[in-house]
């Protein structure tokens, strides 16, 4: 009897191998096979640089503060603790939907026993009868015949490896946002360090001018220029001091606790600059991006669901089944000729419900919502590395064009203020030139920021290696 229920097992695992899901073909990039070429995208190539997916976010960071700072991210940040615990999640369902294809054998003991009245028995005499029994069964498990059960476990494998990528996704993402949210503290320290020193000259200049007015040899207009130059300054400090704070407490967060102050960096140039990315030949490389991937797993799971639904046309095949032993007596119970067995199988043949064909159309319209859906998170990645690519080609340029013309304006402010302190020329010379100078010193600091983000960038939207 056991080698017939072997024999059974084998056979029905055999028959539910397959499923009724349709074949799963990626669909096309709606995307150019190529970057985009032109002006904008020149850029002199690096021999050094790796492809995004084969650099390591260790191999892209170089400062070492910078490092330690992303690792306590990564450790206490709870927007990618989050992310792993739905994988996990993922995983547990995927193991329920997964043994929905194993029969579940349940083991049972059993004591019966009954009195019975004279006048309601056979014999018409009172009588007590017991029974006592022992049972290894399966009860009510469904035959996979058509797949249904095995479609839905693809699906829910499916659904579990895209929450992996998207834990992936949320760990670059991680990584990229909290070495921005460090450069970009850099930067606001540095121009806060500039502004606080040109107030330090503002206020020079300003009692300067004070002794000149008080000696008659300068106009209280010239002193009222001084005094509105030390004024802004003096405003601008209170800003850049206010924004420092915030970026700080953006870091925090991002860390997901307080970073020690030994770790800040006290100013951009103090800060090694990442590694350079290489965007790799063509646009096929984005396909290993880990949110295109989710994107791709979901369409598979909604391709699989199709299969599901497919099989709920035809007839759900359960078995119910048991071997045990049973006696009157306790001490009978294990007794030659004392065992016992069932086997009772259960088909369901559906014949008409409405609801069955509005699901199928239900998971047609999901795999094609999945498709698009697919295709949007392509084109959408092409188009943050194209822009990349851009910014890239043209931030040397705007540096050099940037640099000279803070060259040129300190030039100009000296000169003006030589004029001013011969009396060749009024204050308002210098008041001018001190104001152009001071504002392309900080767009000097913004360029030099935006380059070195965008050499992180370039690694976040190439789906860069999370470990």
């Amino acid at each position: 009897m056991r080698a017939k229920f072997f024999s059974l097992g084998v056979i029905i695992l055999y028959l539910g191998s397959c499923t009724m899901a349709p074949s799963y073909s990626r669909p096309e990039a709606p995307v150019p096979q190529q970057w985009p070429s032109g002006t904008a995208y020149d850029a002199p190539a690096d021999p050094l640089a790796l492809p995004a997916d084969q650099m390591a976010w260790r191999d892209l960071i170089a400062d070492g503060r910078m490092q330690k700072v992303i690792d306590m991210a990564l450790q206490n940040n709870r927007d990618l603790r989050i992310a792993s615990l739905n994988v996990e999640r993922a995983r547990a369902l995927y193991g329920v939907q997964r043994a929905s294809l194993l029969p579940a054998v349940n083991a049972s003991g059993s004591w019966y026993k009954k009195h019975t009245p004279a006048d309601l028995s056979f014999t018409g005499r009172e009588a007590t009868s017991e029974q006592y029994g022992v049972d290894l069964g399966i009860a009510s498990w469904e035959i996979d015949f058509f797949g249904r059960i095995r479609s839905l476990k693809d699906a829910a494998l499916s659904q579990y490896l895209a929450t992996e990528q998207a834990r992936l996704s949320a760990q670059i993402f991680l990584v990229s946002a909290t070495a921005q949210a460090y450069l970009t503290l850099a930067a606001d320290r540095e121009s806060l360090h500039l502004v606080a020193s040109t107030l330090e000259a503002q206020k020079a200049t300003y009692n300067l001018i004070r002794k000149r007015y008080d000696a008659g040899v300068a106009s209280e207009l010239d002193l009222r220029r001084a005094q509105s130059l030390m004024e802004a300054a003096r405003g601008d400090v209170a800003r850049y001091t206010q924004i420092v704070a915030q970026d700080e407490n953006a870091l925090n967060l991002i860390a997901g606790s307080p970073v020690p102050p030994e770790l800040l960096p006290a100013a951009l140039d103090g800060v090694i600059p990442p590694k350079t990315v290489s965007p790799g030949l063509n646009s096929e490389t984005l396909l290993n991006r880990p949110d295109i991937l989710a994107a791709e797993h979901r369409l598979k799971a909604a391709n699989a669901n199709i299969g599901a639904a497919r099989a709920a046309f035809f007839p759900r095949i359960a078995l119910t089944t048991s071997f045990g032993t049973a006696s009157a007596d306790l001490s009978g119970l294990f007794k030659s000729g004392s065992g016992t067995w069932t086997f009772a199988p259960f088909i369901s043949l559906p014949v008409f419900d409405a609801r069955t064909w509005s699901a199928y159309k239900v998971t047609q319209v999901e795999k094609d919502l999945a498709v698009a859906q697919y295709e949007k998170v392509i084109q959408s990645a092409f188009r943050e590395v194209a822009d990349a690519l851009a910014a890239r080609g043209a931030i040397n340029g705007r540096i050099e064009a940037q640099q000279s013309l803070v060259d040129a304006l300190a030039e100009a402010y000296r000169l003006a203020d030589l004029r001013y302190e011969k009396g060749l020329d009024s204050y308002l010379g210098v008041l001018d030139a001190q104001r152009s100078l001071y504002g392309a010193s900080q767009g000097l600091v913004g360029l030099r920021l935006a380059k070195t983000l965008n050499l992180v960038s370039m690694y976040s939207v190439l789906g860069g290696g999370a470990h």
